[in-house]
């Protein structure tokens, strides 16, 4: 997986800039569906690319065995959003994203639980356990980021 810390930092900031856009202008209490379509309003806005609700591929020795599982969001290639309008993220919630991120593969994730009355207190940003060394080295200090042991 070849990347550029720096450079998606500076993507993950903007994207969460606009999650929290949306959330002030629409506030807590829609569907996903709803904040995806607005979130793709400004990315779009914003000259990002993006795939919505791609195909999660699931493989079992060398068979191609999921169906049906898809991410909410990929910008740019390398950061992958889910999102949520939930009472409150659990652990699963944070597994999803950190297989998604294994198995599509991409470095950086970001769980977005809209459901929040401040929406900093429902973002968290997780990391692919191959990049987390290169990540926790150079990411935004005091950033929440998470990855597995």
């Amino acid at each position: 997986m070849d990347i550029d810390a720096q450079r998606l930092n500076s993507l993950t900031e903007r994207v969460i800039g606009m999650c929290i856009d949306v959330h002030k202008e629409t506030g807590p209490g829609l569907l996903e569906s709803v904040y995806e379509e607005c979130l793709c309003v400004l990315l779009a806005e914003n000259g990002l690319g993006f795939v919505r609700q791609g195909e999660i591929p699931v493989r079992f020795r060398g068979r191609n065995v999921g169906h049906g599982f898809r991410y909410d969001l990929l910008v740019e290639g390398q950061l992958l959003i889910e999102l949520k309008s939930v009472e409150k993220t659990l652990p699963i919630h944070k597994a999803q994203v950190l297989t998604y991120l294994r198995l599509i593969p991409v470095p950086l994730g970001l769980l977005v639980n809209f459901n929040s009355e401040r929406l900093v207190q429902g973002i968290t940003r997780l990391i692919h356990p191959a990049t987390a060394p290169r990540f926790l080295a150079s990411g935004p200090s005091g950033a929440q980021c998470e990855g597995t042991p």
